[in-house]
């Protein structure tokens, strides 16, 4: 129920400020708590798995960029893509409507590169030299992802970092496979890599502090305690959200 709309206890004018208003609702609230963990935990070490994982095949760390990616589909459908789109999905139910872009663009992304591999490793598709749908691919995904790192500076600064090094590799990848300039796919693979490590850094200090109930690992969070020791902010809010939720991770 929105300010706008609540109606206006028995007893209460309207006149003494929201003090009275607060203490009518906390006595007569009742309350029914759905609490979920932190879907980005699971997300982002599902994204930085399998974005490390392909990454580092496309910077020519190991493989070839012909026959291992047929390789490497199922592990980057299942890890990249269903456990990051279920983490969106999650993130839904948190409220946490960056999570829930973020997460749900890349996890279907990865489903659909899964698919699309599939494809080629069965015979049915032939990669293209160059593969210009793919870089148009990423020429969606990178406007998309610019836009969510853009909102993450409202929320840590480990989060904007794995976002903005994500949208800089899928707009050089764009470049590189749209052009099929090679050097441009190879700085995007190492762009992934970053953001595969930074997002590694940012699910284990999220993890570690639901583990240990206070900071561990500082990410840069631009609201709630960023100090190592420090305790994360209540999970109960009233004043400041609606009463036993909390918005967002």
């Amino acid at each position: 129920m929105t300010r706008m709309s609540r109606p206006v206890p028995p007893g209460h004018d309207g006149h003494d400020g929201h003090d009275g208003e607060f203490e009518f609702w906390r006595n007569h609230a009742q309350i029914s708590l759905q609490p979920v963990a932190a879907p980005s935990i699971l997300g982002l070490f599902g994204f930085a798995a399998a974005t490390f994982v392909v990454a580092t095949n496309l910077a020519g760390w190991y493989g070839d960029t012909v026959t291992t990616p047929q390789f490497l589909f199922p592990f980057a459908a299942l890890t990249g893509g269903l456990a990051q789109f279920l983490a969106g999905m999650w993130a839904y139910r948190a409220r946490d409507g960056l999570a829930t872009a973020m997460h749900g663009i890349w996890g279907a992304f990865w489903l659909a590169y899964g698919i699309l591999f599939l494809l080629v490793a069965t015979g049915v598709l032939v990669q293209p030299v160059p593969f210009v749908a793919l870089g148009f691919w990423f020429a969606a995904l990178a406007a998309i992802t610019w836009s969510g790192a853009f909102a993450a500076l409202a929320e840590n600064l480990g989060l904007m970092l794995v976002l903005a090094t994500l949208a800089a590799g899928a707009t050089c990848q764009a470049v590189g496979q749209i052009a099929d300039i090679s050097a441009w796919r190879t700085a995007g693979a190492y762009l992934f890599i970053a953001s595969a490590v930074i997002a590694w850094y940012t699910a284990t200090a999220m993890m570690l502090e639901g583990t240990f109930r206070r900071v561990i690992l500082p990410i840069g969070k631009t609201r709630g305690p960023n100090v190592p020791g420090r305790e994360p902010r209540q999970v109960i809010q009233f004043i400041a959200g609606e009463p036993g939720v909390k918005v967002g991770q």
